[in-house]
């Protein structure tokens, strides 16, 4: 099994406008669940917006970017960018 991965999407400014955010990240998540039912292991994790540069990042666990790839396709989502995150955990205090 291949190790999973988190994955960001960087959208495009969607027709329509940013207030269709909601809309566009449940999509997002049908298609995330239906690849996972296909056995494909992909998953929708959060979306940041940040309205001061109207700039939108989806979050994805997968096993790979064409996977993820795969899951904003069937969405339908305007995007520029798919890129694996790396996750930096905070340490514990002494």
């Amino acid at each position: 099994m291949k190790r999973l991965a988190y994955y960001t999407v960087e959208l495009a400014s969607p027709d329509g406008g940013w207030g269709r955010l909601q809309e566009l990240s449940a999509d997002a998540r049908r298609a995330s669940e239906q690849l996972t039912r296909e056995g494909v292991a992909v998953r929708f994790v959060r979306s940041v917006f940040v309205p001061e540069d109207e700039t939108c990042f989806y979050l994805y666990e997968a096993a790979s970017a064409d996977d993820v790839r795969e899951a904003v396709r069937r969405a339908e989502l305007p995007f520029e960018l798919v890129s694996e995150a790396v996750e930096v955990s905070r340490g514990g205090g002494r």
